[in-house]
């Protein structure tokens, strides 16, 4: 494990623990066994290394999503299997997931910034697949930049108040929000593909 990596989890471990701002960059020090320089060489700051765990955690995600869909040929196959992958990775890593937005909130703007930065990579990657959708003829023509930030918006919500509360669970997040979105653009004929 590189020394970035360590001062990564050591920051996650102690945040989690004490909390954000409770946190003192000597603790991190200490914790992943580097130095001052170490962490600044990587991080200018507490809140930039605050960034990288989110950014390090959307990566994981992004990874999972994408072996996922890899599965699959259908485009709307993918969807589904995106949101399964999605669900799946919060649940294996729910409280590292949990203590980042909780922690996070405390950050205000630099974290809005940050949700939104990974908010758009996300409606990105479901894009994508939407308009290989309609290319495939398999959903009608339809604006997939506003569909993707819809579909993102709800994925968001739905997966947020799971990890801060444990409801609803995920298998009755998949069998209602699957259809749903698909429905939402016409896809009724290719429901019984993603089941």
């Amino acid at each position: 494990m590189g020394t970035r990596e360590r001062i990564l989890d050591a920051a996650l471990n102690l945040f989690s623990r004490k909390g954000y701002h409770d946190t003192r960059l000597d603790e991190i020090v200490a914790e992943s066994g580097t130095s001052k320089g170490a962490i600044y060489f990587h991080f200018p700051n507490k809140e930039r290394l605050f960034l990288a765990l989110l950014e390090k955690f959307a990566d994981l995600l992004e990874r999972r999503i994408t072996e996922a869909i890899q599965a699959h040929e259908s485009p709307m196959a993918k969807v589904a299997a995106a949101l399964h992958a999605c669900l799946e990775t919060f649940g294996k890593y729910r409280r590292p997931a949990k203590i980042l937005l909780v922690q996070a909130a405390g950050l205000g703007s630099v974290f809005e910034q940050k949700r939104m930065e990974i908010h758009d990579r996300f409606a990105g990657l479901i894009q994508l697949h939407l308009d290989q959708a309609v290319a495939a003829g398999e959903i009608p023509p339809v604006d997939t930049g506003v569909v993707a930030h819809a579909w993102m918006g709800s994925i968001y919500h739905v997966t947020i108040r799971w990890v801060y509360t444990g409801e609803p669970t995920p298998d009755r997040i998949v069998e209602t929000l699957v259809p749903m979105l698909l429905r939402s653009v016409a896809a009724a004929e290719t429901l019984e593909e993603t089941r």
